[in-house]
């Protein structure tokens, strides 16, 4: 068994589409990266690669391919569960959490499940997501950006 420990963070501006874990979020700010911004699955892969010691999301797609340019996020982690099958390698469990001070996510977060167990073939007992705030400090607390965290625990499958 490996573990891998995955975290991402990005800017909120107005105007923007917000997808948090693979699902549209209403709101006046939202994610900007170079893909969807989506800070979720985005921490969720660099953990799945980093247990399998396969580098990190910016190696695999780099922000300077246009490839990549407003990629769904959900797309990379399909190439990044591949990888792990190519590495012989199948998820144990995931346990993620999104800091975020506006809007509230508690909401969409069964449907942010239901999209990521049905993306990586899990059963929801084997994904646990959560959201929390800064408390208003810092950017997050600021809303001026959003972080998430993820913790991914992967073995041989061999």
């Amino acid at each position: 068994m490996r573990i891998g420990f995955g975290y991402d963070v990005h800017r909120l501006e107005p105007g923007r589409p917000f997808v948090v874990g693979g699902v549209l979020i209403p709101h006046h700010k939202g994610a900007v990266g170079h893909s969807d911004a989506d800070v979720l699955i985005h921490a969720i892969m660099d953990a799945l690669l980093g247990a399998a010691a396969l580098g990190d999301i910016g190696q695999h797609f780099p922000d300077t391919d246009p490839r990549y340019k407003d990629a769904d996020s959900k797309w990379l982690l399909e190439k990044v569960m591949l990888l792990l099958h190519q590495q012989g390698m199948m998820i144990g469990n995931i346990d993620a959490t999104v800091c975020l001070q506006q809007p509230k996510i508690s909401p969409y977060i069964p449907e942010m499940k239901r999209v990521l167990c049905e993306l990586m073939q899990l059963n929801p007992d084997q994904l646990s997501i959560k959201a929390t705030t800064t408390e208003k400090l810092g950017f997050v607390g600021r809303e001026e950006g959003v972080a998430a965290q993820a913790v991914a625990l992967v073995r041989s499958s061999r």
